[in-house]
């Protein structure tokens, strides 16, 4: 035998065991896939969620109003509103009459 045949020979056989332990390594991945499989699906549902609120972000807006008012009552979201409304008019006003002074 050939010093090239016996390398030959020796990559053969190298072959065969990389091709078993790729074959066990392959099963144990399954298995572990297997095992792991609900809890991908939950964070890729999560996921999906997620993406879905960064498109709606008006969605998280009203849930914010609803726990408001869940929380503190219709008269306190009210209270909430009106308060916003007249800082913003009066923000609105004053920079109208700054603007005039220039």
């Amino acid at each position: 035998m050939s010093a090239m045949d016996k390398r030959k020979f020796e990559v053969i056989q190298r072959r065969q065991v990389l091709l078993a332990e790729i074959s066990g390594q392959r099963e144990h991945l399954g298995e572990l896939a297997k095992r792991w499989q609900p809890a991908l699906r939950v964070a890729d549902q999560a996921v999906v969620a997620v993406n879905f609120l960064k498109v709606h972000p008006v969605l998280i807006a009203g849930l914010a109003g609803l726990l408001v008012v869940r929380r503190n009552g219709l008269s306190a979201l009210v209270k909430g509103v009106w308060r916003t409304w007249k800082a913003y008019r009066y923000v609105q006003d004053f920079s109208k009459k700054m603007a005039a002074r220039l």
